[in-house]
C-alpha cells in the first residue's frame, strides 16, 4: 500500500511540476477587445457571435450527465454476481439506486425537470 501512495505522490509531483513550468514559460497573451472579437475580413461583424440559449436546457443537460455517470457506476455491479460477498454488492447497488432516485425526486420537486415554460 505504501508503494501505491508513493506512486500517486510521484504522479502528482510530476503533474504539478509540468504545470508550473508551463506557467513560467508560457506566453502571456494580450486579451484586448480586438483579440477576442471575431474577424470578418476587416468589417464590423454583421451579427452577434454568441447566440443566446435557454438556461433550462443547460440545467437539463447537467442533470442528464450526473444521472448518466451514476448509471455507468451500476454496470460493473452486474459483473460481480459471482463475487464472494454478494451482500456487499447488493447493498452497494441499492445505495446507488437510492441516491439516483433521491436526486431525481429532488430535481422534480425543485422544478428542474420542467423545462418548457
Amino acid at each position: 500500500m505504501v508503494t501505491m501512495g508513493m506512486l500517486g505522490l510521484v504522479y502528482f509531483s510530476i503533474s504539478f511540476l509540468l504545470l508550473l513550468i508551463s506557467l513560467m514559460i508560457g506566453v502571456k497573451s494580450d486579451k484586448s477587445r480586438e483579440k477576442v472579437s471575431p474577424f470578418e475580413c476587416g468589417f464590423d461583424p454583421f451579427k452577434k457571435s454568441r447566440v443566446p440559449f435557454s438556461l433550462r436546457f443547460f440545467l437539463v443537460t447537467v442533470i442528464f450527465l450526473v444521472f448518466d455517470v451514476e448509471v455507468a457506476l451500476l454496470f460493473p455491479l452486474g459483473l460481480l454476481k459471482f463475487a464472494s460477498d454478494l451482500l456487499f454488492v447488493g447493498v452497494s447497488g441499492l445505495v446507488l439506486i437510492m441516491v439516483l432516485m433521491l436526486g431525481l425526486m429532488h430535481e422534480w420537486n425543485q422544478g428542474g425537470l420542467n423545462w418548457i415554460y
